[in-house]
């Protein structure tokens, strides 16, 4: 790949780094992976703490990996290009940061108010169709770049200062969210978007900015105060489950031998499965705590307002699904695997 072509950013810190690469580097035992979560992420805490050793295990020490950080190389927008090149082995990161590439990496990313679960999400990624055009949009758009796998480890709860009990309750509220697919769906559900960063949430609610906020899984909320200032949270949430991918250079992964290989997805997968199960019970425990306070009103809605919310969200995935053929084709994988689930 031309220098030229690196966008500015990735340049400048590799230069900046003094960084050498080529396309295909040189295998190597440990691998350095790029996640999105920041240093003191809870999921990045319990992965480095149980998951690094049992990689080594199941490898026999052929294989190890190290977790890093968000923007620890490179930008988290830019992990793709940098994984593709060899700068990177490989990334676990939020597939959504690339839907400026193309539509079809915001559905994949998150299909807001799709899944029940994100069991559900690891399904559709590894038998429902979801791997393979996840690798087919990386042969377009960061060839060198091969899928071993994707999964979601958390359903995000919903902060509210005003209680939010269906689909109704939406109209007129105003709510922090990102642009793009999620920021969609709100607006055809009545709500008025404002588009935020997510260090400005918890002040643009106490000051009554926004009413409630897109933000993260109820026992991140709770840790960062947003209860203190919106105490109707919705649990479990009813828009953001993100789609985590894990990726590894191509030549790199040639390199490894077939058993490693299949240890490796084996490993991905079962560590997200622990965290599945980790941080669920993570947020069950402060649910039962708030509602045995009393000072937090915990509002869940019935299914058939979550059934109505997905209905007023799929002409969002289907506006987005005409964007691209790339996007086309997710849409139409989803919406299969989604009737066929009995979710549509």
């Amino acid at each position: 790949m031309p220098l030229t072509s690196i966008p500015k950013t990735l340049t400048a810190t590799l230069l900046t780094a003094g960084l050498a690469f080529s396309v295909a580097p040189t295998y190597a035992q440990t691998l350095k992976v790029q996640t999105s979560f920041n240093a003191s992420h809870i999921s990045l805490t319990r992965l480095n703490q149980i998951w690094i050793p049992k990689l080594k295990e199941m490898t026999g020490g052929d294989l190890q990996i190290e977790l890093l950080p968000i923007g620890s190389v490179v930008s988290h927008k830019e992990t793709p290009v940098a994984v593709s090149m060899g700068i990177l082995d490989g990334d676990l990161t939020a597939t959504s940061y690339f839907a400026g590439k193309d539509p079809a990496y915001a559905l994949m990313g998150d299909l807001i108010a799709g899944y029940d679960n994100p069991a559900q999400v690891e399904e559709f990624c590894m038998q429902g169709g979801g791997k393979e055009l996840l690798q087919k949009m990386y042969n377009k758009y960061d060839p060198g770049v091969h899928v071993i796998g994707c999964s979601s480890e958390k359903r995000e709860a919903f902060v509210s200062k005003v209680p939010v009990r269906g689909v109704a309750d939406m109209k007129g509220l105003k709510v922090r969210s990102p642009e793009g697919l999620a920021a969609d769906v709100f607006r055809r559900a009545g709500a008025a978007p404002v588009s935020l960063p997510g260090s400005e949430v918890y002040t643009a609610l106490e000051k009554n900015v926004i009413d409630a906020a897109d933000s993260s899984a109820y026992a991140n909320n709770d840790a960062s105060g947003m209860h203190k200032v919106a105490k109707y949270p919705i649990y479990p949430g009813i828009h953001s489950m993100p789609f985590m991918q894990f990726t590894i250079n191509e030549a790199t992964w040639n390199k490894i031998d077939k058993e490693d290989q299949a240890a490796l997805t084996e490993w991905f997968l079962s560590a997200y499965a622990d965290l599945r199960t980790y941080l669920d019970a993570k947020d069950k425990e402060l649910v039962a705590r708030d509602k045995a306070k009393g000072d937090i009103t915990v509002i869940d809605w019935p299914q058939s307002e979550r059934d109505d919310f997905r209905k007023v969200a799929k002409e969002a995935w289907e506006a987005f699904g005409s964007a691209s053929p790339l996007a086309t084709e997710v849409y139409k994988a989803h919406v299969k695997f989604m009737t066929e689930k009995g979710l549509l």
